[in-house]
Order: structure tokens, then C-alpha cells, then sequence
């Protein structure tokens, strides 16, 4: 990142769109042209729970793409930033057959997916998916950060109140005080989806390195979550970085130094 960053061809640009399932919503897509082989693998973001692809990290990994010739792709699920749909009707499994989608559509050969929260949590459910084709040999690698499997389990339902319960139940839906903005919806439909997507219950191999990088100051996924996953993935190449003073958003320069050596390490 001490080189100077070119301009990305994509800056600015409006994104395209893909068509996705059976409503039709429009995916919004980005990419940054540049190599894709197999010695120098794409790349494909899978954001957060609530984010978008124009955020800090998104960004530094498009910009990286552009000064190192390398394919970058990135997207918005349904609900999120310029995709179409809305937020409330989102689910894990929508969610992840937007990343489905846009891995099967505007990508080629193996990639590294890079993962953020519940993009880790998608960029596992496709490595299973890849793997019940028989190909898991596109997925070169996965560089998650702070990842967040089975959130709407372990980490949402399992830490809310009996009210709060009584409510989501009743109502179909409770909003959630946020840090970062405005309160989040969530609905009962997202946390009934999450359990037909649970990934933590059994050790399960990805078939490929991976990389997380959790910061132990996370006040949203402790890091202890984390090392759940190290256990789960006892049949691969797994490293586990742990930053001591690290949040959850992991976007300060020094947490994109780590997460670009982690995608420079692994392709």
C-alpha cells in the first residue's frame, strides 16, 4: 500500500447488474479487471451483514486489484447498497445465492474469497455448495475476517431477552439498536432461515487455505467465535491472526496491511 494506487477503471462507474432467483432482483456488481489464472487467482468480496461494497475495506482490496493487475469482484446482496430488494425480505440463503450467483456468473478459475462477518459466513456456505458440485477446486483459498457462521443463531438468538424473543415471534420482526447507524431490522424469517444454514455443529473441510484475521477487541463476534471455526476446520490449512486491540470493522491502515498480506500470502 506505500505504492502509489492508480485510478481504478471502475471509480466512479456505475456497476452493473446481475438478475437473480425467481423475483428477479438486481444484483449490483463491480469489478476491477486485471489477471485471474490459476497461479494468480481472482478475487471475489463477499461484505457484511448491513454493509456495502464501497466500504473502507472493499475499497482498499479494489484499489490493491488495480495496482497488482489482479481481478477483483465485488457485489451487494439484495437489500444492501445499490442492489435492488429490500433489507426485511433479506435471509442467509438469499443472501448467499446473490454471492451463488455472481461467483457462478462474473467469475472464472480459482478464486480467493475474501469474507467479512457474515461474508465469512457466505464464503463458507459456498465452499460447501462448491464442493456438492465436485468443484471445490475453484476456490483457491478463504481470508475471513472477523467471521460470523451461524450469527443469527449463536450470536443474535442465543444473546436476546425472553421479551425480545416473545416479540420477534409475535411481531415478525424487532429492531435491533446499532452502533453504527440506524436501528437493524431483524426479522424472524432471517433468524428461522439462518438455522437451515448453520455450519458450526461439526468439523467440515473447506478443501483449501484459510486465513482469518479476528480482532480480540470485537465487541460483535468474540474471538473466542472464531476459534470455534479453527476447530470446525480441522482438515485445512487454517491460520488464525489475532490483533489484540482490533473492533469488528478491522478497517484501520494497519488492519488492511494484514488483510492484504493475508490475500498475498495465499495467491
Amino acid at each position: 500500500m506505500s505504492e502509489a494506487t492508480p485510478t481504478r477503471p471502475d471509480a466512479g462507474a456505475a456497476p452493473s447488474f446481475l438478475s437473480v432467483g425467481a423475483d428477479a432482483r438486481a444484483i449490483a456488481v463491480r469489478v476491477t479487471p486485471g489477471r485471474a489464472s490459476p497461479e494468480h487467482p481472482g478475487i471475489l468480496w463477499c461484505g457484511g451483514f448491513l454493509s456495502d461494497m464501497r466500504g473502507t475495506k472493499a475499497e482498499a482490496l479494489a484499489d490493491w486489484g488495480a495496482a497488482h493487475d489482479r481481478r477483483v469482484v465485488r457485489f451487494d446482496y439484495s437489500g444492501h447498497g445499490e442492489s435492488g430488494g429490500a433489507f426485511e425480505e433479506g435471509t442467509i440463503s438469499r443472501w448467499a445465492e446473490d454471492a451463488f450467483a455472481v461467483f457462478d456468473r462474473m467469475t472464472e478459475g480459482p478464486q480467493i474469497v475474501v469474507g467479512s462477518s457474515m461474508g465469512g459466513w457466505i464464503a463458507l456456505l459456498l465452499a460447501r455448495a462448491l464442493a456438492a458440485r465436485g468443484e471445490s477446486a475453484r476456490l483457491a483459498a478463504l481470508v475471513l475476517i472477523a467471521p460470523a457462521p451461524d450469527f443469527t443463531e449463536e450470536l443474535m438468538w442465543k444473546a436476546m431477552p425472553e421479551d425480545v424473543r416473545a416479540a420477534l415471534l409475535h411481531d415478525g420482526r424487532w429492531v435491533r439498536p446499532s452502533q453504527y447507524g440506524p436501528g437493524q431490522v431483524i426479522t424472524r424469517a432471517l433468524i428461522e432461515d439462518g438455522r437451515q444454514n448453520l455450519v458450526l455443529g461439526a468439523p467440515f473441510a473447506v478443501g483449501c487455505p484459510v486465513r482469518i484475521l479476528q480482532g480480540v477487541a470485537d465487541p460483535d463476534v468474540p474471538w473466542q467465535h472464531a476459534l470455534r471455526l479453527v476447530t470446525c476446520l480441522a482438515e485445512d490449512d487454517v491460520v488464525l491472526s489475532l490483533i489484540k486491540d482490533g473492533d469488528h470493522r478491522l478497517s484501520r491502515p494497519e488492519d488492511i496491511e494484514r488483510i492484504l498480506a493475508a490475500v498475498q500470502e495465499v495467491g
